[in-house]
């Protein structure tokens, strides 16, 4: 059996690779971390041109009908880049949900527009409680004769700022999952306000929304009838951030190693010292066969696989752990410098920080995988 790329897909992951070297550069990332929208229009326009922001979008609605391996495989360059900006959570999250549960004039108006990049979509999940499972939606869409509108919050709402569509999990009655529906809601809806969050991860922006009385564009799919694709996107969203961390994760390695052959001690580069290789050798051991994981993940999900929740769970349990550590190692390679505000590697230890509570920790998904196996 062949268990590598295709030929396309070794080109997609290249170009995707020297794109990012060129126009998503360290200092290019540094220069976005006090910008309140939290990415650049610029970079976002020049991906939408080279198709990426209609990866999964349908030919027929103007994208380029790819796979969510294809995804995943872009989603690594991007977490190699560490590239600001709403891509996982427009391109793959918001842009999937409407292509599965969107009516047809739902699919004609939004999906063409988030393929060319003029619009930017969002996932609204979480609330205060924090809670994954059905019962932590709370946000009640209540009905007025045919008319829908949302009162209440959702909470850690990505790029929320410059979205132009929320993707909003509420509930419609209180049967459990079958009260939870996902509906459309514009950004410049009336009653709709946006309270920008401060957390450590400035790549990745994050919004309290306040919804009073606000009026809903439609459905996707049927009212009570949006747990099945919400827990789909769940899945989604761990693969999509398992592969995210698994170029994060290589980075931080290679940041690392080139670092230690420069700094020297005693007269001598520091990556002569047995217990930096023996640290390296420790990174590529936990990365190399994390990769497996992911590509089988995105695979699964691809093809509907019966394995799909459970693979999404061990890939984003096991990235999460790699990650952090590779990163916290990487910090620890580099000595003091590493710790500061000037030094880059910041970027990759909060993003992987960011990735490893987003949609669940590793405990969270262990414990899910356990379920699963009938532990």
């Amino acid at each position: 059996m062949d268990f590598g790329l295709s030929e396309e897909q070794g080109l997609l992951q290249s170009s995707a690779k020297e794109f990012l070297m060129q126009e998503c550069p360290p200092p290019f990332v540094r220069a976005l971390l006090d910008d309140q929208g939290g990415f650049s229009p610029e970079l976002h326009r020049k991906m939408a041109e080279l198709g990426w922001t209609g990866l999964l979008v349908p030919e027929k609605y103007s994208g380029m009908g790819l796979s969510m391996l294809d995804a995943a495989l872009l989603l690594e360059e991007m977490g190699r880049a560490v590239v600001p900006g709403p891509f996982l959570f427009s391109s793959v999250l918001a842009t999937f949900a409407i292509m599965q549960g969107g009516s047809a004039e739902q699919k004609k108006a939004w999906l063409p527009r988030l393929a060319s990049g003029d619009a930017i979509g969002t996932l609204a999940f979480l609330e205060a409680s924090d809670r994954l499972d059905a019962a932590g939606i709370t946000l009640k869409a209540k009905k007025k004769y045919d008319d829908y509108t949302l009162t209440g919050t959702k909470m850690f709402v990505p790029f929320a700022l410059v979205a132009d569509v929320l993707v909003v999990a509420v509930r419609t009655s209180d049967k459990g999952e079958k009260g939870v529906s996902l509906v459309l809601v514009e950004r410049d809806a009336p009653g709709l306000t946006i309270k920008p969050l401060d957390i450590f991860d400035r790549t990745r922006r994050v919004y309290e929304v306040h919804f009073k009385n606000v009026p809903i564009s439609g459905f996707l799919s049927k009212e009570g009838k949006g747990w099945k694709l919400l827990a789909r996107l769940q899945d989604m969203a761990c693969i999509a951030l398992a592969a995210d961390s698994l170029g994060g994760a290589q980075q931080a390695l290679h940041m690392a190693v080139e670092y230690t052959k420069v700094r020297e001690q005693f007269n001598s580069p520091i990556a002569s010292f047995q217990a930096l290789k023996h640290m390296a050798a420790e990174m590529v051991s936990e990365i190399e066969p994390a990769r497996s994981l992911v590509w089988y993940a995105a695979h699964a999900f691809a093809t509907r696989s019966r394995e799909t929740s459970r693979a999404a769970s061990v890939a984003k349990a096991r990235l999460s752990d790699v990650y952090s550590r590779t990163t916290n190692r990487a910090v620890q390679m580099h000595g003091g410098i590493g710790f500061t505000w000037e030094h880059d590697m910041h970027f990759w230890f909060k993003r992987a920080k960011w990735n490893e509570f987003a949609f669940g920790d590793a405990t969270y998904h262990r414990e899910r995988i356990a379920k699963f196996d009938r532990f």
